[in-house]
């Protein structure tokens, strides 16, 4: 019982040290505040110019489905429908849309998508470093077969030595490495 206690509980560390649930956190907190921006911003401004258009604040526009739509004893007489709410809430998130897609989103793209192109040239640097040292290690290992020349002589060898193995001088006589 004691060894689940410990999965579970190291599931769970693991879960919360993931690095997308922090910055879930952090996203939910400032959203939180920057919610308060948005709607003062569209209570403060907004609304007062769509008003403007009309005689009272935006947040007040409604319409009556059953007459008549009137405070009598200050309760409400008749079905009124609260439009101007509905729309009040849709320019706050718009407005919130837009600023999280301009100031956040994009920007952040335009970053991952720099971080990407330096991550694909430094990986093609690489790439052309590790074939140019192949090729510089060919290069010096068939730049020593040519300096070691053809075996003249009894008992010469290359490699191993005399006894007849694998890099002995024995077999075709060239002297060559036996890997060339």
């Amino acid at each position: 019982m004691a060894e689940k206690k410990e999965s579970l509980l190291g599931g769970f560390k693991a879960f919360l040290m993931r690095g997308n649930v922090i910055d879930l956190a952090v996203a939910v907190v400032i959203g939180a505040a920057f919610t308060n921006i948005v709607n003062s911003v569209v209570k403060g401004i907004i609304n007062p110019v769509v008003g403007a258009f009309g005689t009272k604040n935006l947040e007040s526009y409604a319409s009556c489905l059953k007459d008549p739509c009137r405070v009598v004893g200050g309760e409400m007489q008749g079905i009124q429908i609260q439009w101007g709410l509905v729309l009040s809430a849709v320019l706050s998130f718009l407005i919130t849309a837009a600023v999280v897609y301009f100031l956040m989103v994009l920007p952040m793209a335009k970053i991952l998508a720099k971080r990407a192109a330096h991550d694909k040239a430094k990986e093609g640097v690489a790439e052309t470093m590790e074939i140019s040292e192949l090729e510089v290690l060919k290069e010096i290992r068939d730049h020593l077969v040519a300096q070691r020349g053809p075996v003249s002589g009894p008992g010469s060898s290359t490699g191993a030595g005399a006894s007849g193995g694998p890099g002995s001088g024995s077999g075709s006589g060239s002297g060559t490495h036996p890997t060339s």
